[in-house]
C-alpha cells in the first residue's frame, strides 16, 4: 500500500512557492496553496496518469485526489513551465521528449530543476474501422498522400494533387483521402511527423535531394500536412477519432496504440512497411512509429505539494509500470527491465535533467 505523505514542509517554503507562483484570479500574493497533485499534458499519457491517479487515491494518497488534464503534450508543458507555485501543474505528461526552447521557457520561469522520466512505450498506429478495406501503407505513402506540397512530374514542389490513397500507391484502394488526427498541440501529431511523415519524405528522390540541401526546407516540406480536407485536425479526444472512423465509411485515423487496444471491436490498425503495431514490436523497434512517454516532474514542488514523490514512485512502481501490472493493461508498452530499473532510479533520486539537445 502507499504510504500516506505527511506534509511537514515549513511555513516559509510554502510561502515562498505561493509567491513565486502565477496568481489565479486574484492579487498577486493572494494565491492559496494547492493541496492535490496536478498532471497535465498529452492525451496520450492521460489514461495511464489517470489509473495511477485512481491507484494512488484508493490506497490513501496525501492530500486531495489528484487532477490529470488532457490538454495535449504542447500545452501541459506550456502550463508546467509558466513558473513555480500552486497554479502551475506538478507535472507534465507528454507522448514525445520536451525540446530544447521548451526547456529554456522553462528557466526563463524559474523552473530550473526538472525531472525527465521515461514510463514506458507506445506506438502511433493508422487505422480504419474494422468492417473498412485493408491498407497495407509505405512510409512514403503517408507523405506522399498527407504533405501539404509534393513533388510533380518536374521533380518541382507544388500542392498536393492525390485525391485517393490509389493516386499515391496503385496497391492500395481508390479510396478517397481522409485521415482524422491531432491537432498542432498534441505530442502524437509531433510523433508521428517525426516517425512517418519526415522518413517517408525521404524515400522520395527529389525531397531527399532537399534535405542535403537545406535542412530547415527539408523539415518544413516534410513537417506541413495538408490544409484541402484530407487531413483533418479532431482535437486532442483519440477516442472521438475512433469513434468517427465507424461513422465515416473510408476513412483513416491516426492516434495511440493504447486507444487501439481498447476499441479493437471496432477498429484495426494498418500495417507499415509490413509490420502491425504490437507490444512486441513496438518494444524491439520494428514498428517504424514506435515511440516513448515521459512525465516531467516539477522538483521544486516535492515536498509542498502533499504526496507528489509517492505519486511518481507508484507510477513507476512493478505493478503499474512493471510487466504484467497495470498500465499494461491499458495499453502501456512496459519498458525493458534495464531501463525501467534506470527510470526507477532517477525517480527516487529525482535527478534533475540536463538541457535537451
Amino acid at each position: 500500500m502507499i504510504r500516506t505523505l505527511k506534509f511537514t514542509a515549513c511555513a516559509a517554503a510554502l510561502l515562498a512557492l505561493a509567491a513565486c507562483g502565477n496568481n489565479e484570479g486574484g492579487a498577486p500574493g493572494s494565491q492559496k496553496a494547492r493541496t492535490g497533485i496536478w498532471a497535465a499534458g498529452s492525451s496520450t499519457v492521460f489514461p495511464f496518469a489517470t489509473r495511477v491517479a485512481e491507484t494512488f487515491a484508493r490506497n490513501g494518497g496525501g492530500g486531495s485526489a489528484p487532477r490529470v488534464e488532457s490538454l495535449g503534450t504542447g500545452g501541459g508543458i506550456q502550463a508546467f513551465c509558466a513558473g513555480i507555485g500552486p497554479s502551475t501543474p506538478d507535472i507534465a505528461n507528454a507522448s514525445r521528449p520536451m525540446k530544447q526552447s521548451e526547456f529554456d521557457r522553462c528557466v526563463e520561469n524559474g523552473v530550473t530543476d526538472i525531472v525527465e522520466i521515461k514510463i514506458g512505450y507506445d506506438g502511433i498506429v493508422v487505422a480504419t474501422a474494422r468492417t473498412g478495406q485493408s491498407f497495407n501503407l509505405e512510409l512514403n505513402d503517408l507523405y506522399e498522400a498527407l504533405a501539404k506540397e509534393t513533388p510533380g512530374a518536374d521533380g518541382q514542389l507544388g500542392a498536393n494533387a492525390a485525391k485517393t490513397w490509389n493516386d499515391v500507391n496503385k496497391a492500395l484502394p481508390a479510396i478517397r483521402i481522409q485521415v482524422y488526427g491531432p491537432p498542432p498541440t498534441s505530442g502524437t501529431r509531433d510523433a508521428f511527423l517525426e516517425l512517418g511523415m519526415a522518413p517517408g519524405a525521404k524515400l522520395i528522390p527529389a525531397v531527399a535531394a532537399i534535405e542535403a540541401q537545406d535542412k530547415t526546407r527539408f523539415e518544413t516540406v516534410a513537417h506541413t500536412l495538408r490544409e484541402d480536407g484530407a487531413w483533418i485536425d479532431s482535437g486532442e479526444n483519440d477516442n472521438a477519432i475512433v469513434q468517427t472512423l465507424t461513422r465515416t465509411p473510408g476513412s483513416l485515423g491516426v492516434f495511440g496504440f493504447s486507444f487501439l487496444e481498447q476499441n479493437m471491436d471496432t477498429v484495426k490498425a494498418e500495417t507499415i512497411d509490413g509490420v502491425a503495431p504490437s507490444v512486441a514490436t513496438i518494444a524491439d523497434g520494428s514498428y517504424p512509429l514506435a515511440r516513448s512517454l515521459y512525465i516531467y516532474v516539477k522538483k521544486a514542488h516535492i515536498g509542498v505539494t502533499p504526496g507528489l514523490e509517492q505519486f511518481v514512485q507508484e507510477f513507476m512502481s512493478e505493478g503499474a509500470a512493471g510487466r504484467g501490472g497495470y498500465l499494461q493493461d491499458r495499453g502501456l508498452v512496459p519498458l525493458v527491465a534495464e531501463e525501467l530499473t534506470a527510470e526507477r532510479a532517477k525517480a527516487s533520486a529525482m535527478t534533475s535533467m540536463a538541457r535537451p539537445n
